[in-house]
């Protein structure tokens, strides 16, 4: 009974997101990057950034402190992200044919541009907005998000020896949809700066 719960909440997560999910047409959009600095190492095919990293890929957008980008050959774009001590990387992305957004939060993240899954681990969380509002939230170590398959799979916190077995579970908060007739909230404002996302 103890593993029924957190397995429960995951699969009311996945049924309700699933028949909306994020812009399709995102994964063909370029990737363009701004930081403070960069290195590339073209043997290695691997280009980092490093200081207030952005990345926009259609209407997704993260941002973190640091960024590797590795391309291979046939231009399949791999890209690890990782936040500053104490913060998170953000994670940010429009859903197909309405006006929400999920977001997330982890301490490292990861994207592979050909699969179009985005990976968030430690301290990990997910949220959809409706306009401004905050509806359905997600907690758990390790979020997989896969934009193709409509799956979105979740991992309670790490089970290492000694680790607190209340903090093992995923949690989640699942906010009933208005009906059809209730007014749709405003707009999102222009995605904040980095500095104005703290965790």
């Amino acid at each position: 009974m103890k593993y029924f719960q957190p397995l429960l909440c995951a699969l009311l997560w996945t049924f309700h997101w699933a028949p909306v999910w994020a812009e399709k047409a995102d994964r063909d959009k370029p990737m363009q990057i701004e930081a403070d600095r960069m290195q590339h190492d073209e043997g290695k095919k691997l280009t980092q950034f490093f200081g207030n990293v952005q990345a926009v890929k259609g209407t997704m957008v993260m941002r973190a402190a640091r960024m590797d980008v590795r391309q291979d050959d046939q231009g399949k774009q791999k890209a690890w992200l990782w936040a500053a001590h104490g913060e998170r990387v953000f994670f940010r992305q429009k859903r197909e044919g309405l006006d929400e957004y999920t977001e997330g939060e982890a301490e490292t993240a990861e994207y592979e541009g050909e699969s179009d899954v985005l990976t968030l681990l430690t301290r990990a969380e997910m949220r959809m907005m409706r306009g401004t509002q905050l509806a359905d939230q997600l907690q758990g170590h390790k979020i997989v998000f896969n934009n193709t398959t409509e799956v979105m799979t979740v991992d309670g916190q790490r089970k290492d020896k000694g680790t607190d077995p209340r903090n093992q579970r995923v949690r989640a908060v699942l906010v009933p949809k208005p009906a059809a007739s209730a007014p749709m909230p405003p707009p999102l404002r222009s995605s904040p700066s980095l500095k104005d996302n703290k965790p």
